[in-house]
């Protein structure tokens, strides 16, 4: 009797714990999915890219010119938007699923960068149900930019991860943000089609841009290094695209700075200053 009454109270003992574990399993099964899914980001960007697109000499860009790029800035009289230091202040809009965005990162990188520094960047796609399906891009979330001539502002808004709503949130913008965008992504600064529309890139008020300025179609099935060493042909398709609207972006932001400093503003930028 007691050595079978021994057995049931072991019994007992050994599935308690092995409720104990599933229920340990369960929770942790459960929670790996949120976990994965909180980062928008494929990585961090490989330094080595991140170098080869930000440093392009000025005799590869200066051959491009225009190339390609389909839309420039337009000349607004809007709310000023500085930074506290003075600096003009450049806002970018956008979603790490938009297509359009994932395009024109690549020139704002190439663009900013000859004004300043960027740190952190990620790596990211645009979402794989869209148009120009799971471009290959960076995302500005997380990322930190330093420059003397001008302040950065991104807001990536959502990821590239669904959800029943559409895709989750990511970074919440400012009210002043939120208002900037609400007033001039819509009519009549763009047509009632557009409205709303992203990337929206907001250049302290002076200038202003809404979609992407050259085709997101030149990117479609390329990786992260080709798009890289396509950069250094100036008689590539990518090259006349994402080059092509890195200059216009450039001359954009010249005419911010008064055209300083003088390694950013050429005289093939400044040249491109005069049809903003």
């Amino acid at each position: 009797m007691a050595k079978s009454s021994n057995k049931a109270r072991y019994g007992r003992v050994f599935g308690i714990i092995g409720v104990i574990i599933v229920i340990f399993l369960i929770i942790i099964i459960s929670k790996s999915p949120t976990t994965n899914n909180s980062s928008a980001t494929d990585g961090k960007a490989s330094a080595k890219i991140v170098t080869q697109i930000t440093t392009i000499p000025s005799s590869i860009s200066n051959q491009i010119g225009n190339g390609s790029s389909t839309l420039k800035a337009s000349a607004i009289s809007g709310k000023t938007f500085v930074a506290s230091n003075g600096l003009p202040n450049i806002l970018y809009m956008g979603a790490e699923y938009c297509p359009y965005c994932a395009a024109e990162r690549w020139p704002m990188i190439v663009a900013l960068s000859r004004f300043g520094t960027f740190s952190n960047l990620g790596t990211t796609h645009s979402s794989s149900s869209d148009v120009y399906p799971n471009t290959q891009t960076f995302s500005f979330h997380g990322s930190s930019y330093t420059s003397k001539y001008i302040v950065f502002t991104p807001v990536e808004e959502y990821t590239n991860i669904p959800n029943s709503s559409g895709y989750t949130t990511l970074d919440i913008p400012t009210a002043t943000e939120q208002s900037l965008m609400s007033t001039y992504d819509a009519p009549p600064y763009v047509s009632s089609s557009e409205q709303g529309s992203i990337p929206f890139i907001y250049f302290a008020g002076k200038y202003l841009i809404v979609g992407a300025t050259y085709s997101p179609q030149v990117l479609q099935n390329q990786t992260y290094q080709s798009i890289a060493n396509a950069l250094s042909n100036p008689k590539s398709t990518i090259a006349q695209g994402v080059l092509g609207a890195a200059n216009n972006l450039t001359a954009t932001i010249c005419k911010l700075t008064n055209n300083q400093p003088s390694s950013a503003c050429t005289p093939t930028i400044v040249g491109l200053e005069a049809s903003l």
